[in-house]
């Protein structure tokens, strides 16, 4: 019974272990720095500019939510109308766009990410390239961890800007906030230490979508219905580590 009950804490503890076995086999030089380098601008490409458009819409409509949510929420007059734009902007920076805008992307990329990688192993490309004297590993992952590493905190600096002008357009148009109490609330309590509180989170996080769901299309062992569990399971395990650390780092950085 013991026994039993202790398996899935072992089987995670494995887990664990063989994700950072494959970092340390992941996170060596390049041995070729122009095919790296070409990868990576792929990588920019496949995972970070064709996801443009879907935060782009979504960081603009949130903020509108949130401005008109938090309107019709302060119905007492006198409450100063230029907290709407504070709490839009607070809740834009700090936990939106660095961490709603991760979970999507998890979503997106992960799931691309995961089968990618394991229909790679199903068709034995990754095993044709380890006999050919390649650490697949690092040929395969490393360009998609530094795309994600370098290029997510400008995608969610332009989510942020997006979703603050968003409350902004929502506020004009549905006539809740006037653009002057709006820049006012903007203003209100700005501290430049949370766009860097944000970056860090961002910066772990893009490394988390890049590498769990490599972790579990690396590992795949069976056919196409093994890729799509792989996926599924990338999806799931990479959110929940956003979610954990983005617990810890606020706990670190603004406690």
């Amino acid at each position: 019974m013991q026994g039993t009950m202790l398996k899935p804490v072992l089987k995670f503890i494995e887990t664990v272990g063989e994700y950072f076995l494959l970092l340390k086999k992941t996170l060596t030089k390049p041995q070729n720095n122009k095919i790296f380098w070409e990868h990576y601008l792929r990588e920019i490409d496949d995972i970070g500019l064709k996801t443009v458009g879907l935060i782009s819409f979504i960081s603009f409509f949130i903020g509108g939510v949130v401005v008109i949510q938090t309107a019709l929420n302060l119905e007492n007059p006198l409450i100063d109308p230029s907290l709407i734009g504070f709490a839009a902007k607070q809740s834009v920076i700090l936990e939106f766009s660095p961490t709603l805008s991760s979970v999507i992307l998890a979503g997106i990329v992960g799931s691309y990410i995961a089968s990618t990688i394991g229909t790679m192993r199903i068709t034995e490309q990754i095993d044709a390239l380890d006999v050919m004297g390649i650490n697949s590993a690092n040929y395969l992952i490393l360009p998609k961890i530094l795309a994600a590493v370098t290029f997510y905190p400008f995608l969610i600096g332009m989510s942020m800007f997006l979703g603050v002008l968003g409350g902004w357009v929502a506020g004009v148009v549905t006539g809740l906030v006037g653009t002057q109490d709006y820049l006012e609330g903007i203003r209100i309590g700005f501290d430049p230490f949370h766009f860097t509180y944000s970056t860090i989170k961002t910066v772990v996080f893009a490394f988390l979508i890049a590498t769990i769901p490599s972790f579990f299309g690396y590992r795949v062992r069976g056919g196409a219905l093994e890729v799509g569990r792989a996926g599924t399971q990338a999806v799931i395990w990479t959110s929940v580590m956003i979610v954990f650390w983005n617990y810890v780092i606020t706990q670190l950085l603004l406690s």
